[in-house]
Parts: C-alpha cells; sequence; structure tokens
C-alpha cells in the first residue's frame, strides 16, 4: 500500500525540480529481455559503449554478458572463488570506470571469504572485449569487517564528479544495536566517496570529513541503514538511495548534484520520518528526512532503488524515479515535484519474480532484475499513430501509386518499412523521403504532400519491380534515422511519400502517410 507522506528538507531542490514533466496516461510493459541467470542481483552497461552490452552480476561471483539480445556462453569473470555468497552476502556491485573506453577498468564489490566487504579493480583483456583479466585484480577498498552477514549493502557506482561511491549497510543484526550509522569512526552505515585516479587509499580531499576527528576521511554521508541499491541521476547528477527500512517503513533518500557530502539520514535515530531510537525526540537537528516512505502494508517489506528515467523507450516518464519492493514485487515511480505520493504500475506489467535490482544501459534506458533469473526492460506501451493522407486528385496522377507501412512504429522492435504498390512494371526509378511538415503543393504530376522544409531523402533509389511495387526496411540504428535532423525517435511525428519517373507524365508522387512512432 503507498502512504501519502510529506517530503521535507526539499526546498531548494523543488524549486529547480518543479520543472520535471509529469508522468502522461501512457501504459507500460515490461517485455523479457533474457532469462537463465543463477540469482542475478545487478545488470550494468560501459558507458557509451558501441553494442550496448548488458552485463549481469551474479551473487555467487559469475559475471555474464547480454549482446544483441544472446547471453554470451562464456563469463565475463568467474570471481567465485574470491566470495562467500548466501543471504545478503556475495558479488553486490559492479561499475565501469566513466573511461572505460580507453582503459578498461571496472570495479566489483563483494563479500570475501572472510565475510568482509571489498571493492577491487580489474582489467578487459585486450584480447576479448568480452573477457575480463581475472589476474589483474587490484583492492582499491577494505576489507571493511561485518559484524553481521545482513546490511552488507555493496552498491557502487561512479557519480557525475567521475567519484566512486559505495553505499555500506550498518552492520547488520536489527536495531543497529551498535549505533553504527552515526558513529563516524566506522564505515557501516555509510555512503564512502573514492578517487581511483590518485594514489592509494583513493580518497579525496574535498570529502566532508578529510582530516577531521572525528570523522573517517573517506565517509561522504551517513545515517544509512542498507543503502541497497541508490544511482544517479545521468542528466543532473544528482544521487537517489534506496534505503531499507526497519520493521515499519521504507525509504528513497535523496542528495543533489551540488552537495558537498556530510548529510545525515537519520538511521538509527529515526525510521522513515519517524523516531525509531530513541521513540520521541529523535531529532537533535540537521538530518536529511527522506524524500518519499512508505509502509510495509500490503506486503511491502524492503525497498529496491533504481533509476531516474531518462532513455528513449520511457519519453512520458523522462525524470521520474522507478523503485520497487522487493516482496511485494511492484513497480513504482515518484516524480521529483511531488515526491511524497508513489505511482504504482504493477497493474500495467507483468514481471515473474522477486525485483533484486533494477539496471541501466548505455543508452539510459531501465531493466528489471528478478531474483528468478530473468531481466526484463521497462518502456512505454508502443501505441503508434499511422494515417494515410493526401490521396485526393491530382495526386498518383496515371499509374496510382499508393504508399504504406509494413512492421510496427515501435522504435525498439525496430520492424518498421514503407512501400509503394501501383507503379509502372517497367522498373522505373523512385525514392522514399521524409520530413517534419505537411504541404499540398502541385509537382509534376503529382502533389508534394511533405514540407519542403527538412526533407530526408532516403538513399539509395529503387527500382520497381514487374509487380510495380517497392519495398524498403528502415533501420532505427542506422543514419539518418538515428541522428542528427532526421532522428526517428519515441513520440516523434514524420511524414512520408515515394516520389518516382511515370512513362508519358515525367515524375509523379505516390500518396502520403503521417506516423508518430513509440518506444
Amino acid at each position: 500500500m503507498i502512504r501519502k507522506t510529506l517530503a521535507l528538507g526539499l526546498s531548494a531542490w523543488i524549486g529547480a525540480a518543479a520543472l520535471a514533466p509529469e508522468a502522461q496516461a501512457q501504459a507500460l510493459e515490461t517485455p523479457l529481455v533474457a532469462s537463465g541467470f543463477s540469482s542475478p542481483v545487478g545488470l550494468f552497461s560501459p558507458p557509451n559503449d558501441p553494442t550496448n552490452r548488458l552485463f549481469v552480476i551474479q551473487q555467487a561471483g559469475r559475471i555474464r554478458i547480454i549482446e544483441n539480445g544472446s547471453t554470451l556462453p562464456t563469463d565475463f569473470i568467474n570471481l567465485t572463488s574470491l566470495i562467500s555468497s548466501g543471504g545478503e552476502r556475495g558479488l553486490l556491485g559492479m561499475a565501469f570506470h566513466p573511461d572505460y573506453q580507453n582503459n578498461g577498468k571496472f570495479y566489483v564489490s563483494y563479500t570475501d571469504t572472510a565475510g568482509r566487504s571489498v571493492i577491487r579493480q580489474y582489467m578487459v583483456s585486450s584480447a576479448d572485449p568480452n573477457v575480463a583479466d581475472s589476474s589483474s585484480g587490484v583492492t582499491i577498498y577494505g576489507p571493511i569487517s561485518q559484524p553481521a552477514g545482513n546490511h552488507n549493502g555493496g552498491c557502487i557506482r561512479f557519480g557525475g564528479d567521475g567519484k566512486l561511491y559505495f553505499g555500506l549497510g550498518d552492520g547488520g543484526g536489527a536495531g543497529d544495536t551498535a549505533n553504527n550509522a552515526q558513529n563516524l569512526n566506522t564505515p557501516l552505515g555509510k555512503m564512502v566517496r573514492l578517487d581511483v585516479d590518485i594514489a592509494a587509499p583513493y580518497i579525496p580531499s574535498d570529502n566532508p570529513f578529510f582530516g577531521a576527528t572525528p570523522g573517517l576521511d573517506e565517509i561522504w554521508a551517513y545515517g544509512l541503514r542498507n543503502p541497497w541499491r541508490f544511482s544517479f541521476d545521468r542528466d543532473t547528477g544528482d544521487m537517489w538511495i534506496g534505503d531499507v527500512g526497519q520493521n515499519q517503513w521504507e525509504e528513497v533518500d535523496f542528495q543533489p548534484a551540488s552537495s558537498t557530502g556530510g548529510e545525515n539520514y537519520g538511521w538509527r535515530l529515526k525510521e522513515g520520518n519517524n523516531c525509531y531510537n530513541p521513540s520521541s525526540g529523535c531529532d537533535p537537528g540537521g538530518l536529511t528526512d527522506p524524500v518519499h516512505v512508505y509502509g510495509h502494508g500490503g506486503g511491502n517489506c524492503s525497498i529496491t532503488g533504481g533509476y531516474v528515467a531518462r532513455g528513449p523507450l520511457l519519453p512520458n516518464y523522462a525524470g521520474r524515479y522507478f523503485f520497487a519492493d522487493y516482496c511485494a514485487g511492484d513497480l513504482k515511480s515518484i516524480d521529483p515535484s511531488s515526491p511524497g505520493v508513489a505511482t504504482n504500475h504493477d497493474s500495467d506489467v507483468s514481471i515473474s519474480g522477486f525485483i533484486t535490482s533494477f539496471g541501466e544501459d548505455s543508452n539510459g534506458d531501465l531493466y528489471c532484475v528478478v531474483s528468478a533469473g530473468r531481466i526484463y526492460r521497462i518502456q512505454e506501451e508502443c501505441m503508434a499513430s499511422i494515417n494515410t493522407y493526401c490521396t485526393t486528385s491530382p495526386n498518383s496522377a496515371g499509374s496510382g501509386a499508393l504508399i504504406t507501412t509494413t512492421g510496427t512504429g515501435s522504435i525498439s522492435d525496430n520492424s518498421f518499412g514503407l512501400a509503394a504498390s501501383g507503379l509502372p512494371t517497367t522498373g522505373v526509378p523512385g525514392i522514399f523521403f521524409y520530413g517534419p511538415g505537411q504541404a499540398t503543393i502541385p509537382f509534376g504530376q503529382g502533389t508534394l504532400c511533405v514540407a519542403q522544409a527538412g526533407i530526408i531523402r532516403i538513399k539509395p533509389p529503387l527500382f520497381s519491380s514487374f509487380l510495380g511495387t517497392v519495398n524498403r526496411s528502415i533501420d532505427f540504428t542506422t543514419f539518418p534515422f538515428d541522428s542528427g535532423a532526421g532522428a526517428i525517435t519515441p513520440g516523434s511525428t514524420w511524414n512520408f511519400q515515394f516520389w518516382y519517373r511515370d512513362p508519358g507524365f515525367g515524375f509523379n508522387l505516390s500518396n502520403a502517410v503521417e506516423v508518430t512512432f513509440c518506444p
């Protein structure tokens, strides 16, 4: 059950975020991308990856790659010999260096065989981009002793500042009996910030507690119970944290990109917006309250933090933060301009299993990672609009050519095509073209139905078949359809027509078709 709450401590951010678009009444769908994984707990993609590969981490220590819709047979890396797995332990995080395309560095977070939290750096193999060099491992942080087997956190992410952030839980057990989250002399219950591009111990001097006593130099923020999954908005750089609650409240925490660190998110003083320990008078001032909380009714028990939608498959949800509850199994989102109220998308989507994590590919599209070994993509339900127009005389004089579409208007399906029929059967040349505007202009023996401004010609020319037809497949991943003035994107509307040589008439045009494309 979603509970309406007040979002406090956001006055500066709300002023800037009020312009964020509100989700439209556009249904979502979650097509299955891949299956057959063993306890997957994360999905990642290298920045600017040329094939948009998806790297799936499995809790026991193996990383697999999905490329062009297929799971590759060989592990990217197998770390099982280094890892203790089970419960909340195992291979828990992965992050690619922002300059991965040039330096080949990536990072993993895991629980080692002694039950301690570790971050290690590895390199991709110089011989195969789909295989890592398992001998290249270097520990850059840890090992950090864990008092219990739960609340290991483990999420690692690079921020827009190029620094590596590491979320650690409070040490486990229940109720943070050691008060680790409020103790600045331990990394437990903290957000740690590292600079992997400087010398060990990789701690940037602009961390808020650098050189201070008390306060470990690596601490960036504190007062977290178990920040299982956090992420950065790829457009704004803001941080969103899904912090798992105790017995009653789950919360979403927020840190603007302008922050200089040092936030205290309140645990164990508070659980959500409510006092936990002490049971009253718990707020000494200076705490950063969550932007969204929800209770444990309706089967809820544990938040799975997600991402802000920025990809091309969610144009009507751009700027909304997606997350889930592990036990309830539902998909939710909040609008930054009113984050206290969540939208539940459970009636839209079909996801079989418990959502352990979310993923974001190099395009910014979002995925759900499910305990049952499945990966789902989150996208808007495709409702392309296709309308024929410009059919009155004198258009298509003579042979009377007609234009139609094939496939669907879905960008992700990438099956869209154009066809023209009723052409001369003598192999005459012609060309499809498209543009953003409509017109009705006499042109040769036909009518130009696409406004001349911004017309894009689809090359090379085609020749009519003995049946008087031509066909053209449109690949949205190639030029001019993928970039520049002719880019076809979800929500864009384009007008298409066919020009051809018409013996006895000079040249002619088909009628036209207007297409509004969808994800």
